[in-house]
């Protein structure tokens, strides 16, 4: 099969790393890619949201299978565009995406279905927000309903901080007509649950955890995500039952009844306090960088799960993990996620990748004039499997020594909560 990868950061290019293991592999494309992906798959840089464009492009390319990274052509209605020109797209449609999308349609479908998670009001105006939040116990958490690649959410622990996140959200910081949902407080420990589904039936990946904050500590802004680990020691299979009962079924029942049954990767980021968990939120792709991690466990065949998720026969496909622990560690321009200095240049990463048990899935760079440069925010993801999370974060931050990029800023502390508790 020819197959297109859409997207540009290290999950897409821990996506192309995984398919390029595939039988069914004939030929790997990705748009618009980076430096990393050059090296595993045949790049072409166009806009991936003109729909127009990137069906001509498959057509050129007799593309078999298109594979959805991010976020927003999938909300923008990519997969129903390119099934209805015949091209097999891996992902859900525009409707079932709006779980992502909306943060109040998802909040809404867990009010109908009874699906755990936090208490909420959903304002389209500010200053109803504004009255609602002087009567809140604080701290509570605001966020904007639309996508915000993972910045629209603020937890407010006084009452200036939750009146300037109103006013950000409504003076469209996010996107214009942004609404936004005030959430009570959630406190306990993330984890990050993963399914592929059909629509009907579903089958689930490993469990990992995410670090969302820019600093160690978990101090400072949210951020696309830091670094993260798989397995989660705190998602069990206790845990696991639950969320599939209370939270996956329930949801894939109210695509069903809409008449838009959710096909794809589903992502539950759930809240486990006292052996029980609530739904944060839903993402309708993998996480970044919860797919760095996913992709180096994984050994099945994923072209083969993506095929059945489409294919209506995603039950009968087997799923083979990878018994040791996974880590990956992100490291970003220094000033992100704020205004960071771009064309930074990155040495020495060959002498990170000949470390032993090493992958180094690339996201904002490129190559010119005979030099790696960074171009993005979250540039590197450095990631390993080992025996256990402890060895596994060892080989990372070895390898992190040898690379030469003072304009840089990581965590250090990844993997804390785990370690810290056995």
């Amino acid at each position: 099969m020819n197959i297109l990868v859409l997207g540009n950061g290290a999950r897409e290019h821990a996506l192309c790393y995984a398919i390029t293991k595939s039988q069914k592999l004939t030929k790997l494309f990705c748009a618009p890619g980076n430096y990393g992906i050059s090296n595993v798959a045949e790049v072409h840089n166009f806009d991936i949201n003109n729909f127009d464009m990137l069906y001509d492009f498959c057509t050129e390319k007799a593309i078999d299978l298109v594979v959805v990274g991010p976020e927003v052509p999938l909300v923008n209605g990519v997969v129903d565009f390119l099934e209805a020109k015949d091209i097999k797209a891996f992902g859900p449609k525009k409707v079932p995406a709006k779980l992502e999308g909306s943060k109040i349609f998802m909040k809404d479908i867990c009010a109908q279905y009874n699906i755990p998670t936090a208490k909420y009001k959903n304002f389209i105006e500010k200053t109803a927000a504004e009255a609602y939040l002087h009567k809140q116990t604080l701290p509570v958490v605001i966020k904007a309903s639309g996508l915000a690649a993972g910045k629209g959410v603020t937890i407010a622990t006084t009452l200036d901080e939750g009146l300037n996140a109103i006013n950000d959200i409504f003076n469209d910081k996010f996107g214009s007509g942004c609404e936004l949902v005030i959430e009570e407080f959630m406190d306990g420990e993330e984890a990050s649950y993963f399914v592929f589904t059909d629509g009907k039936n579903y089958i689930p990946l490993s469990s990992a955890q995410d670090h969302k904050r820019i600093g160690d500590g978990d101090t400072g802004p949210n951020t696309g995500g830091m670094g993260a680990y798989s397995p989660a020691p705190v998602f069990t299979q206790a845990i696991q039952d639950q969320v599939n009962k209370e939270m996956i079924e329930p949801t894939l029942k109210a695509m069903r009844d809409l008449g838009t049954p959710y096909q794809g990767i589903l992502y539950a980021g759930v809240m486990i306090k006292n052996n029980y968990a609530k739904l944060v939120e839903y993402n309708v792709r993998f996480g970044d960088p919860e797919c760095q991690v996913l992709m180096l466990r994984l050994r099945s065949d994923i072209v083969e799960l993506i095929l059945g998720t489409i294919e209506g026969n995603i039950h009968k496909i087997h799923t083979d993990w990878n018994n040791n622990h996974v880590a990956t560690v992100v490291i970003a321009s220094n000033g992100y996620p704020g205004e960071y200095k771009k064309g930074t240049i990155i040495r020495s990463l060959d002498t990170a990748e000949d470390h032993e048990n090493i992958e180094i899935f690339h996201a904002g760079t490129e190559f010119k004039n005979n030099e790696v440069l960074a171009v993005g925010g979250r540039v590197l993801s450095v990631t390993s499997s080992d025996r256990d999370l402890k060895s596994a974060l060892e080989n990372i931050y070895s390898a992190i020594d040898t690379i030469d990029w003072t304009e840089s800023t990581y965590r250090k502390d990844i993997g804390w909560r785990a370690i810290e508790n056995g």
